[in-house]
């Protein structure tokens, strides 16, 4: 596969993955980025059931344009109990594409490409990259230091460079994009695309409350702060004061629990149950445990806008 085109990768007009947002994305959303010549991605467990799921693949299937394209994004770790059945239904659809996180994507590239689904691999340094590729991925999702949610610790410019130094499959920049100018500094540092995530948030179509997405146009990049308090692993959210309130740091008693091997695992596991619970609930209500996901990225967001005009200011100079 060559490294020159998104567009190629997956049969798009632009060079414009919209990213997988935990309780954010919807089909709304990834059909009006398809109608618009973009890719768009869903987490499959922003559905409940799977019976859910299958609507939604059979919805983006039968609304799927010529220009724009549909995935999922899977976690292919033990976390994700569902994983196999999901894995199996999206490959069973032949949906576009899938994109892998939080754990080893072997067994989903080697049932996907039977199925003729591409896998996309998020990574956030180059051992892991490595391995991907060497599993199969048809590209790489580089997840840099401007990313919202869990994002990695290298600048968007070294790690682009430094995977496409090193790997020879594509490499597609996550993070820090919410502008025309910022997609083709990407294109310029050697990626084939973006995922662009957090400027979708304060879309009219996006899923979550008024609220949340007001706070992506109040706030700005200099509001993010990364917390332990979610999933347990550093995660941006917008500084609201319930998040100054709480602090960022985990509870003194989980830091204790952690430095013991066989309590770690269920440790962490509790967290992201709490956790998650926390953030679902402040994207859906009005409450004042307002934890709100978004990267640096929403500096650039100063009004909520159809997903049409978010895709005008990535593609229009």
């Amino acid at each position: 596969m060559s490294k020159s085109s998104l567009q190629e990768l997956l049969q798009i007009k632009h060079p414009i993955l919209m990213a997988p947002m935990f309780l954010v994305s919807n089909t709304k959303m990834v059909i009006e980025g398809m109608k618009h010549g973009i890719a768009g991605c869903i987490p499959a467990l922003n559905y409940r059931t799977l019976e859910e799921l299958q609507v939604a693949i059979n919805e983006l299937k039968a609304a799927k344009v010529d220009g724009g394209s549909f995935g999922f994004n899977l976690i292919v770790n033990k976390s994700n109990v569902k994983y196999k059945e999901q894995l199996r239904m999206l490959c069973d659809a032949q949906v576009d594409f899938i994109v892998t996180s939080l754990g080893s994507p072997e067994e989903t590239i080697k049932e996907a490409h039977k199925a003729g689904v591409k896998v996309l691999c998020d990574v956030t340094d180059l051992a892991y990259a490595k391995k991907v590729e060497s599993l199969g991925a048809d590209a790489i999702i580089a997840v840099n230091n401007q990313a919202g949610g869990h994002r990695g610790d290298i600048d968007p410019e070294s790690l682009i460079k430094l995977l496409n130094e090193n790997t020879s499959i594509p490499v597609i920049s996550a993070g820090g994009v919410s502008t025309k100018a910022d997609v083709d500094k990407m294109l310029s540092y050697g990626a084939i695309g973006v995922s662009v995530g957090s400027p979708f948030i304060a879309s009219i179509e996006s899923g979550v409350s008024q609220e949340y997405k007001q706070a992506c146009v109040d706030y700005g990049a200099k509001d993010i702060v990364m917390t332990e308090r979610i999933s347990g692993t550093p995660c941006t959210v917008i500084n609201t004061p319930y998040v100054q309130k709480v602090g960022t740091k985990q509870p003194w008693i989980e830091r204790i629990l952690n430095k013991n091997k066989k309590l770690k695992k269920w440790v962490k596991m509790f967290r992201f149950y709490i956790g998650m619970k926390a953030t679902e609930k402040a994207a859906t209500e009005v409450t004042y445990k307002t934890v709100w996901v978004a990267g640096p990225s929403i500096e650039n967001t100063k009004e909520i806008l159809p997903i049409k005009k978010i895709i005008e200011k990535l593609t229009s100079n």
